[in-house]
């Protein structure tokens, strides 16, 4: 079955060719980063017209790279939700269109199911179970996975998410947007030492996280300075990092006691932070456990997880037609498959 990705929830439009058989045949990627960068952040309209500008050349390349035709798809996989009303449309309507005129059936994906099994497409990839963390710009979970649609919340983020923190902190110390990677870039160069900040409920008991403290312990710790050189932001970073590093560290290790599973899944734009993966890699090291992540260019919004997630909820294809979308949508709600 050959199953055409497409994907639209913010600010990214992703398109993907998956086969069952043959995998990952072609990927395409446009981000709107330089576009948004102008306000500082994502400005929804914009995003949503930029989608449809997008969609379909990527769509063109991705056949052309994969040497195939529209007529070759057998379901189109498009995000339903959750995410932006406005950019998730673009991709809801483009699939449903493709399916009306080809006579093809579609399959709304969950985003997040996107992201938690876009592992799958590593090699190696993990086998079922496994506890995975969602760690994002928009949401930082630990999931217990027993199988596709088979997931149960262990913790969660109580206010912003792991890459929202990196992003207000990074707009705190003026590092501009997007923030989070220029933090990171900057906290390469810094000393971890020099500062010291909290580690939210690091030690809470449960697998909830909490990450707002952190970011006004940064604002505290900058309005303390006298001066704000590029030194002390990289070593402002470089602690702030560090701090974000060893909660969701420790988090991930507990949630494998708790489980008694031997396996972690890391997923989502921040699953890319190096001195995280370092981090999460010493860790399973020590414990003698395996830790997996989806290739660097699949961490963030992409088409491939799409695809691939549609190529799995196959038997829950309906006949294109009539679509909606779903900006708020629970993953531990969706069944089976």
């Amino acid at each position: 079955m050959l199953v055409l990705g497409l994907e639209s929830s913010c600010d990214e439009t992703g398109v993907a060719l998956y086969d069952s058989e043959a995998g990952l045949l072609a990927h395409r990627l446009h981000t709107q980063m330089a576009m948004h960068a102008e306000y500082g952040g994502v400005v929804p309209e914009l995003a949503s017209r930029d989608h449809i500008r997008r969609v379909l050349p990527l769509t063109e390349g991705c056949l052309a790279e994969a040497g195939k035709t529209l007529q070759d798809i057998d379901a189109i996989a498009f995000t339903e939700g959750p995410g932006l009303a406005g950019a998730l449309l673009t991709a809801a309507a483009v699939a449903n269109g493709l399916g009306v005129a080809l006579g093809k059936p579609v399959i709304g994906v969950h985003h997040l199911e996107g992201h938690l099994l876009s592992p799958l497409l590593a090699k190696p990839a993990p086998a079922f179970p496994f506890v995975a963390l969602l760690v994002s710009g928009g949401h930082t979970q630990l999931m217990a996975v027993h199988g596709v649609g088979r997931y149960e919340l262990l913790g969660e983020t109580l206010d912003d998410a792991a890459g929202e923190a990196f992003d207000k902190t990074a707009k705190l110390l003026g590092l501009g947007y997007p923030g989070g990677p220029a933090l990171s870039r900057l906290a390469d160069s810094g000393d971890a030492s020099r500062f010291t900040l909290p580690r939210p409920m690091l030690h809470s008991g449960d697998l909830d996280f909490s990450f707002a403290g952190l970011k006004t312990a940064v604002l505290t710790l900058a309005k303390k300075q006298a001066t704000l050189d590029d030194a002390t932001r990289a070593d402002i970073c470089a602690a702030f990092q560090a701090a974000m590093v060893e909660v969701l560290t420790v988090k991930c290790w507990n949630a494998l006691k708790q489980t008694g599973m031997k396996q972690l899944v890391v997923a989502g734009g921040v699953g890319a932070n190096r001195q995280l993966r370092a981090g999460l890699d010493a860790m399973a090291l020590k414990r003698k456990l395996k830790v997996f992540y989806p290739p660097l260019e699949l961490c963030t919004d992409n088409g491939a997880m799409i695809a691939f997630a549609g190529a799995q909820r196959l038997q829950h294809a309906r006949v294109a037609g009539a679509f909606g979308v779903k900006p708020r949508w629970d993953l531990a709600g969706l069944p089976a498959a």
